[in-house]
């Protein structure tokens, strides 16, 4: 269920298991068509788009021994993923066009020693995402974004962190089309909350903590300012969030007290994973009820078709 300060509000949930990987999947971000991007395999990460109901393809690094995961994908009709491998016991950021036969490229600020890109705005042209000296990726985390898709064949690393407040660590994990930035960052390995997620608007930093929480990322955002993350609470239990202009909705597909949504289209579609009663890990994604928004973009896309019949007769959010 999907529940907010004003009460239940109805949602589909419907599961995303890789059928490959049926104990681990995480759902991690979805474009505008619906085509969803993750991963399968808790250990050596073995990336996916899928199609839905069922069609997964696979999508990893030519050259990793030790996984791929996929974790952002940008609109159109040959869109652009980002995401992570690691080779060597080095973890590298890459992006890709064309899928598994496509181009793939190392993303790697050249001044660190590890990279994770964590998710793509719409066009494909921005990336966001952080970086480290630390080669086990657990401290110093700097958090950035990267331009120069949808290739990325000579990318620009911009970090945002001295925009945040004092902290230890900070991740940059959803960037769209107006430019802002969603994240979190971490004032203290025994501060609290833990993390404090944030949106950075143009160099306009505001701090999201859902109330009652002692830790809160963000994870995704989408063109419509709509912020999708986890939150926890003093007893450990985590939830997804959906936060619509400062307004929190809870994400809890079939009642599971570990969840975490990951990505977020303009349509309103959700996606994440969660632990399952059997201890498995699955991806999810929601479906919501019509809305205004997505009624419009429905009205906008009807227009398009229109007008390109007259012209004819007188183209799917780590880790």
């Amino acid at each position: 269920m999907l529940v907010s300060a004003g009460g239940a509000v109805a949602q589909s949930f419907t599961n995303i298991i890789d059928p490959l990987n049926t104990a681990f999947t995480q759902a991690l971000g979805i474009n505008d068509s619906g085509t969803i991007v993750g991963y399968g395999n808790s250990s050596t990460f073995n990336g996916f788009t899928l199609t839905l109901p069922s069609s997964f393809t696979r999508l990893n690094f030519p050259t990793a021994d030790g996984g791929t995961q996929v974790i952002g994908i940008s609109n159109g009709g040959s869109p652009t993923t980002v995401g992570l491998y690691v080779k060597g016991g080095v973890t590298n950021g890459f992006a890709n066009t064309g899928g598994q036969g496509g181009t793939f490229t190392t993303v790697d600020d050249p001044g660190f020693v590890f990279t994770q890109l964590l998710g793509i705005n719409g066009s494909g042209t921005t990336a966001a995402g952080y970086w480290t000296h630390d080669a086990t990726g657990a401290t110093g985390q700097l958090a950035g974004i990267v331009t120069g898709g949808p290739g990325f064949t000579s990318p620009t690393f911009t970090g945002i962190n001295h925009q945040l407040p004092s902290n230890d660590n900070s991740q940059a994990t959803g960037v769209n089309d107006s430019g802002w930035v969603v994240g979190f960052y971490q004032e203290g390995p025994n501060s609290s909350p833990v993390f404090t997620g944030f949106v950075d608007k143009s160099g306009v930093v505001s701090s999201i903590t859902v109330p009652g929480s002692v830790s809160t990322q963000a994870l995704g955002v989408n063109d419509f300012g709509e912020i999708v993350g986890d939150y926890t609470l003093s007893d450990g239990d985590m939830f997804g969030f959906l936060d619509k202009g400062g307004v929190f909705n809870t994400i809890d597909p079939f009642g599971s007290t570990a969840v975490t949504a990951n990505g977020i289209n303009d349509l309103g579609q959700i996606v994440g994973f969660y632990t399952a009663a059997n201890g498995n890990t699955n991806g999810f994604i929601t479906v919501p009820e019509p809305s205004p928004w997505a009624m419009m973009l429905l009205g906008f896309a009807g227009l398009g078709f229109l007008g390109y019949r007259k012209v004819r007769q007188g183209t799917l959010k780590a880790a």
